[in-house]
């Protein structure tokens, strides 16, 4: 059976975003990478393995944690690591992490993309060092994410660079700019 002409007065078409198996179809920083986390639930609760060396997701060990927590609507960035990477987990909330790859010699070097961390999907990712990010709390409640950077914050000497959530240096712009 045909299919009866739409009029459309205007409207984009969607385009593909992921394949059938849900392979994102986006380019993102070199480098950067994800793991799915193993989530255990029975009638009594759930546990979630968080980071495990021996699965080979990550070739450093771990060496230092935090956690972190962003109010609803606020933005943590635009910031940049020189010698360490993060590797990100989210144990509570949605999150955007919008990503842009200023590393010189970087096969996606000026590439902006984002990547959404939630509670519906665990799992880990890692941003390597030279990659400007910036984390805003796309839901309605605290997003509270743990951080297992690559090496221990060093109080005398931080390996944290920053600039304002509407510099220009950085080709992307936030609708609602709310944090630092």
């Amino acid at each position: 059976m045909a299919q009866p002409e739409l009029h459309l007065i205007s409207g984009k078409k969607d385009d593909q975003t992921v394949k059938p198996n849900g392979e994102r179809l986006d380019k993102l920083p070199h480098g950067l990478s994800f793991h799915n986390l193993s989530v255990h639930v029975d009638d009594r609760g759930m546990v979630c393995e968080m980071f495990d060396p021996r699965v080979g997701w990550h070739p450093d060990p771990l060496v230092y944690s935090y956690f972190y927590t962003i109010r609803p609507g606020m933005i943590k960035g635009w910031a940049v690591h020189k010698r360490h990477e993060d590797r990100y987990f989210v144990m509570q909330g949605e999150m955007e992490v919008v990503l842009y790859d200023d590393r010189p010699n970087s096969p996606t070097r000026g590439l902006v993309s984002k990547v959404y961390l939630t509670e519906y999907q665990r799992r880990l990712m890692n941003i390597p060092a030279g990659i400007w990010h910036a984390n805003r709390n796309v839901g309605s409640k605290d997003v509270i994410a743990i951080n297992f950077p690559t090496e221990a914050f060093n109080y005398k000497d931080p390996d944290k660079y920053r600039l304002p959530l509407d510099t220009d240096k950085i080709p992307y712009k936030f609708s609602d700019p709310r944090g630092w």
